[in-house]
């Protein structure tokens, strides 16, 4: 057996990056750019208001208050989305709305709480009060004052969010690059499984790990091409392999029959019409876990227990589609204190917990039992406590690494 960080650093090493395409902004969300945007000019794109009032010079406003007010001539408006070009004499203001520019001979705006002005109606005014005297640059977004033309906006490798297809859109990019989303096959295999909508016969239980693993690869932004559950014989997984193969497979996924059994049919597959890089990692729960390639395409075996093949896609799955993606995914933990007493068997350990914080302080629940095949176990858990190898029992209270889910 080997350890979780080199069967990692082996897998990792041995994928390949996808492609880039382009797609537009709107279908962006969660993608991984694969080049850098680039800021197609100045942000804000000329001085501007930050907010509704009026833009005059700065010295005209010098010693105004509530008890001595100044008096302006208001000679224009100025809406948003309108040039600014008559230019401000000494003793003139302009009204101006929030965004508008500010027009020539104006290095200040003073907020319209200040004035005596009513900008709920149209303006009917010549003159306005003045009630607080402001420096110049108040109130004023000045041109490139967030970035600059030229500018590296977003590097290649950053996950798109909402607020990152505004910021195309700003810098009028609407299309962006993107590496490929990993298209992966699943393949679930067990005589013991049936789909949820079969009656239950004697010996049988009902599939669950083909719809988690789904789900974790679709929420991991990988395309999810899965071809149900196969019987524990060789030719028939060689065939669902194949035609998992025909649909432009980057990545092959299965759970179940990678163990040491019998019928534990996919490894034996591998090993035989492709090649077995990887099996076993010193690891609780999913020791069985193999790597290797079938007719050339990287593959990827998780043990069947639902606790195991769940572990196993955090800790080997997520981070290969990432990279594969075009970023990194590290595994950050925090630390946390131990709700309770824990025991391991030596080997590097991922229990399945709730993490908290209470008072400022970070706690970790572990589950009570700690079978692989407990699915239950894993519906009030949100993290996995990671014990390092060796240890075999920690005391309530002790800290503990644990990784956020």
């Amino acid at each position: 057996m080997i350890s979780v960080s080199k069967a990692k650093q082996q897998i990792l090493k041995a994928l390949p990056q996808l492609p880039k395409e382009i797609i537009k902004i709107e279908e962006s969300l969660g993608r991984i750019l694969a080049e850098p945007v680039i800021a197609d000019r100045d942000f804000p794109l000329f001085d501007n208001s930050a907010m509704d009032g009026i833009a005059l010079k700065a010295a005209d406003t010098q010693g105004a208050s509530a008890e001595n007010p100044v008096q302006l001539s208001l000679v224009k408006t100025i809406p948003a989305g309108y040039a600014a070009d008559q230019r401000l004499e000494p003793g003139q203001a302009a009204q101006i709305m929030t965004g508008a520019p500010v027009p020539p001979g104006a290095d200040a705006v003073l907020p319209v709480e200040s004035t005596d002005l009513d900008f709920s109606k149209p303006l009917d005014r010549t003159e306005a009060a003045i009630f607080q005297a402001v420096k110049p640059g108040d109130y004023i977004r000045r041109q490139g004052e967030y970035y600059q033309h030229g500018a590296i906006l977003l590097d290649k490798g950053w996950e798109i969010r909402s607020q990152d297809i505004a910021l195309f859109a700003t810098v009028g990019q609407a299309e962006i690059t993107v590496y490929r989303k990993p298209r992966v096959g699943l393949l679930t295999t067990g005589d013991e499984l049936v789909a949820p909508d079969q009656p239950l016969e004697p010996g049988k239980i009902r599939d669950s790990n083909s719809y988690m693993l789904r789900a974790l690869l679709e929420k991991s932004g990988a395309v999810a091409i899965t071809s149900g559950v196969v019987a524990d014989k060789e030719e028939e997984v060689i065939h669902a392999l194949d035609r998992l193969i025909e649909q432009d497979i980057d990545l092959l996924l299965t759970s179940g029959g990678v163990s040491m059994g019998a019928f534990d049919v996919v490894r034996k597959v591998l090993e035989t019409h492709g090649r077995v890089e990887l099996w076993k990692v010193n690891m609780r729960p999913g020791k069985p876990l193999t790597f290797g390639r079938f007719r050339e395409i990287p593959f990827i075996g998780l043990a069947g227990n639902p606790v195991s093949a769940f572990v196993g896609f955090q800790i080997f799955v997520f981070p290969a589609l990432r990279h594969m993606a075009g970023v990194g995914a590290p595994l950050l933990t925090i630390e946390a204190s131990l709700t309770a007493d824990l025991h391991s068997d030596g080997r590097e350990s991922y229990i399945p917990a709730t993490l908290k914080n209470e008072q400022e302080t970070w706690i970790v629940e572990p589950v009570q039992n700690q079978s692989s095949g407990n699915l239950y176990a894993l519906i009030p858990t949100n993290s996995l406590i990671i014990l390092p190898v060796g240890v075999e029992f920690l005391n309530k209270g002790e800290l503990v690494k644990v990784f956020e889910m």
